[in-house]
């Protein structure tokens, strides 16, 4: 398994987050830098609580001027009912063939008795494509620093 890590060019992928829609992330850095969210599962207490405050303070991060996509495992179809259900107004990808998760070093094996989930992991790559910052979590319990993530898109602009 590879990893990605600060001052590397990101990996290119494109991934679905609809049935008719497909978000390549050299196409949106075209339109600014991007904050990758890797999650382990929809509906999950944590995944849920995380999510939920990305939602809340949406508006800081594209006052910022950064695109957030979530990505995990889940299909495109539990990311629909998840982003309705919780009202989550940016893209949720889906990584069901666990491609891009192993490729960005932000992948379990197994945890908690679940194989080939993806780690809680942040990546924040600026418009040229080149990683600021990389947090990978090995505890799908541990929340990302939010506030350390926004101090860090702050030194984007």
């Amino acid at each position: 398994m590879s990893s990605v890590d600060t001052g590397m060019k990101a990996p290119d992928f494109e991934l679905p987050a609809t049935t008719e829609e497909k978000i390549k992330l050299s196409d949106k850095l075209q339109q600014g830098p991007v904050l990758l969210l890797f999650y382990p599962l929809d509906w999950s207490p944590v995944c849920t609580e995380e999510m939920c405050s990305i939602r809340d303070g949406f508006n800081e991060y594209k006052d910022l001027g950064i695109q957030v996509l979530g990505i995990s495992v889940d299909s495109i179809f539990s990311h629909k009912a998840f982003a309705e259900k919780l009202g989550i107004a940016f893209p949720l990808l889906s990584d069901f063939n666990k491609d891009v998760c192993r490729e960005y070093g932000a992948f379990h094996d197994e945890v908690l008795g679940l194989k080939g989930i993806a780690k809680r992991a942040a990546f924040i790559i600026d418009s040229g494509g080149t990683v600021q910052y990389r947090w990978v979590s090995d505890d799908p319990g541990t929340m990302p620093d939010l506030q350390a993530i926004k101090g860090e898109i702050a030194q984007l602009q």
